[in-house]
């Protein structure tokens, strides 16, 4: 690399931030990232405790063709870095009357499997997900792979055929009263509204656009990397250094610098240091009040409502259960007052709906022999100041009893250790503004194109990626979200 190279700073080594320094290298840039935390991964980060290792965040592997398009682009053999295995199924729905679904992949087995368990026609769920295939194919190209920020973008044949079938995407209707006019069965239903909670978002208020999520999971495919989702972050570092990009961890960036309305690089605790280029890879909100405090900001995008938050327990536990899987969901028997409460009174239902994750289904040394690591998670509120250590110690309970009269068992007994996550301590180790995980909240029917650009309208060489800003949060949106921030750097 010529000495003369321009030069990249990225603020945040998460899973976007990782994939724009890649994605600058590969331009020729000089890059560094500057990361806060003493590991890389921002939410997609690991941590081990007495022989159990666990998966802090993100669970849910798709669209793993995003992943494999760092290594190609930078001339690797994916294969040489990461590899995945296909899930089938991808989830086990669990509902308090005893009846377990299992979720399937592909149109055709979900249906059969929902037709024995329910009252919904096989051809009715057929036709569902054929439907939001149609309208991913209609959304993809407007709301994930482009900017909504560059009007040019908007006169192109593909944009311009999303939009002209905007109506068919029923963004004037909610998630919920889409699905319930579509199936007669309130399981059914349930299953489809939980997709809300991939961004945080009441399906109960969010448009029924995001109906397309199901699409990524059940028609495309789930997949889990061989080691873990840490596996994801590990092996795309590797690369990164591989390339020549320059990590360097507990190195919090105290601002960014601006002169005369450009950004000429950052501010650490060993002082200034000067970059052609500066991408933001924490959180937006966090961005604009706590590195650049004197610029101006876009408020209205600023004071969306923030997303939902997670609390989750992260249990070592002594025993295998066979009947549960890699995915598993045990339903609230109130799914609208589960979110009412959450995004209504601002605390956590007393009867949540609970996902378990369990890697060593499918990574064994993720635990010891005869034993699981369950990554235990509900949804709860952002981070508003309510009294959380009360929270946990009732939460933890009302888990245990539900997990109980599911599963017909005692867990109490099987728990060895324990890690706790809540809104506190996710903003703490992951500078998302609240503790929302996912940013700005899906709940009304603008909230696309009402998240941040992926670069600066006011500040020049200021660019921004990751889950809370365009196209929004998960790792396929957050890799997409680096795409789009580096192209439009020279």
């Amino acid at each position: 690399m010529s000495s003369h190279a321009k030069t990249c700073a990225i603020i945040g080594c998460g899973i976007s931030g990782i994939g724009a320094s890649i994605r600058m290298a590969n331009k020729g840039y000089k890059v560094t990232v500057f990361e806060a935390n003493a590991f890389p991964g921002g939410k997609l980060s690991q941590e081990t405790i007495k022989g159990y290792r666990f998966d802090m965040g993100p669970s849910v592997f798709t669209m793993p063709q995003n992943v494999d398009e760092l290594f190609t682009l930078s001339g690797k053999n994916p294969k040489d870095y990461f590899n995945y295995i296909h899930l089938d199924p991808v989830y086990q729905y669990f509902f308090e009357d005893g009846t377990i679904i299992q979720g399937y992949h592909t149109k055709e087995k979900i249906a059969k499997e929902i037709a024995a368990k329910t009252k919904v026609k096989e051809q009715a769920v057929i036709d569902y997900l054929t439907d939001v295939e149609q309208k991913y194919h209609l959304t993809a190209d407007v709301f994930l792979h482009n900017s909504l920020h560059k009007v040019k973008n908007y006169f192109t044949k593909r944009v311009a055929k999303g939009i002209a079938n905007f109506g068919k995407l029923q963004a004037f209707k909610t998630m919920h009263q889409a699905n319930a006019a579509k199936f007669v069965d309130p399981k059914v239903v349930q299953i489809f509204n939980r997709y809300a909670t991939y961004n945080g978002s009441s399906p109960y208020m969010a448009p029924a656009t995001l109906n397309v999520i199901p699409h990524l999971e059940i028609n495309m495919g789930a997949f889990i990397p061989v080691g873990g989702m840490f596996a994801i972050t590990d092996s795309l570092v590797k690369l990164g250094n591989d390339i020549g990009v320059k990590y360097r961890f507990s190195s919090p960036v105290k601002e960014i610098v601006i002169e005369n309305n450009k950004a000429t690089g950052v501010r650490t605790d060993a002082g200034v240091e000067k970059f052609d280029v500066v991408i933001s890879n924490m959180d937006v909100y966090n961005t604009y009040h706590k590195l650049i405090p004197n610029a101006k900001k876009p408020e209205r995008t600023l004071r969306q409502e923030k997303s939902s938050s997670a609390m989750v327990f992260y249990w070592g536990i002594k025993h295998e259960f066979k009947q549960l899987g890699l995915h598993n969901i045990l339903f609230s028997d109130n799914y609208e007052k589960e979110f009412s409460t959450i995004f209504n009174d601002k605390t956590i239902y007393e009867d949540p709906t609970i996902y378990v994750n369990i890697s060593s289904k499918h990574v064994p040394e993720d635990a010891p022999p005869g034993c699981e690591n369950w990554f235990t998670m509900i949804n709860v509120p952002n981070n508003q100041g309510q009294d959380w250590d009360k929270l946990i110690e009732t939460t933890r309970e009302n888990i245990i009893k539900k997990v109980n009269r599911i599963l017909k068992t005692d867990i109490r007994q099987y728990i060895e250790c324990e890690i706790v996550f809540e809104p506190r301590v996710i903003e703490a180790r992951t500078s998302s503004a609240f503790g929302a995980v996912y940013g700005n909240a899906s709940n009304n029917k603008f909230a696309a194109f009402l998240r941040h650009a992926n670069f600066s309208k006011d500040i020049a060489n200021l660019y921004f990626c990751g889950g809370s800003v365009h196209p929004g949060p998960s790792i396929p949106l957050s890799l997409m979200s680096a795409k789009i921030a580096t192209s439009f750097i020279k």
